[in-house]
């Protein structure tokens, strides 16, 4: 009988023994599995820069402002050119030609162009056109003497009318002044429908020393807007109906044109 129950104590305590392994293993088990879910993933390796100056706009302005700086890159335009035609989009003419106060998102110029020729042992017929410009860089006045005119010669007597959609720059007055001084047979009359930045001193001191020069200023009227359209404009045969204000704008520039020359 003490056998039997000596058997029976041992037989316990094993299957007690064996119990406590058991849970032993399933707690390793579980923290285990805590831990694989708490290790974060590897960062992935960065891709390797190209050599140069190819970084972002972002990286650079970040780059620049760890330095105290935010600097962005300045931003290349694409090549200057001129454009030369006889007659321009109905669009352009709306658009450019409108003889607003605040000429916002109007960056180029448009130069409609007459040159009578006289003179010569032949006649020579009236060259019409008009020129516009692209992105900075030479302007339209500057081309009309380089891709219009390029020639002259002093036996014969060119009579010259630009309308513009806005007056020259300073230094568009400048080169129109050199010009006019070695071309002395040349006879220039410029009208524009804006005032470019007139309230500028430089810009103020060009105006003058055109008039100087013997170039004839005038502001656009609403007959000029008519004849533009009907002489250089792809108007289809069709007639335009001018802008409510564009006697009151014309007006107005009048005046400031005026008080500037007088």
């Amino acid at each position: 009988m003490a056998d039997r129950k000596e058997s029976k104590s041992k037989a316990a305590i094993r299957k007690k023994v064996e119990a406590k392994d058991v849970k032993e293993k399933e707690k390793k088990e579980e923290k285990g599995k805590k831990k694989l879910e708490k290790v974060p993933d590897k960062p992935k390796p960065e891709e390797p820069k190209p050599a140069g100056k190819e970084e972002t706009v972002e990286e650079g302005a970040q780059a620049n402002a760890e330095d105290g700086e935010l600097e962005l890159e300045p931003i290349e335009l694409p090549p200057f050119e001129i454009i030369v035609g006889e007659r321009m989009d109905p669009f352009f003419f709306k658009f450019q030609f409108k003889n607003v106060e605040y000429s916002s998102g109007r960056n180029k110029t448009f130069l409609c162009f007459l040159v009578d020729t006289q003179g010569g042992a032949t006649p020579i017929d009236v060259l019409r056109g008009y020129l516009e410009d692209e992105h900075s860089g030479g302007h339209a006045e500057e081309a009309f003497f380089q891709q219009v005119l390029p020639l002259y010669e002093n036996s014969l007597q060119y009579a010259v009318t630009w309308y513009t959609s806005s007056s020259p720059c300073a230094a568009c007055a400048a080169k129109i002044v050199e010009v006019l001084s070695a071309r002395k047979t040349l006879r220039l009359a410029i009208f524009c429908s804006r005032l470019f930045q007139w309230e500028e001193p430089e810009i103020q001191a060009g105006l003058k020393a055109l008039a100087g020069a013997g170039c004839k200023l005038r502001m656009m009227r609403p007959l000029d807007f008519n004849y533009i359209w009907d002489t250089f404009v792809e108007n289809e045969e069709q007639s335009i109906t001018l802008w409510e204000d564009c006697q009151e704008n014309y007006e107005y520039y009048e005046e400031k044109l005026s008080s500037i020359l007088h």
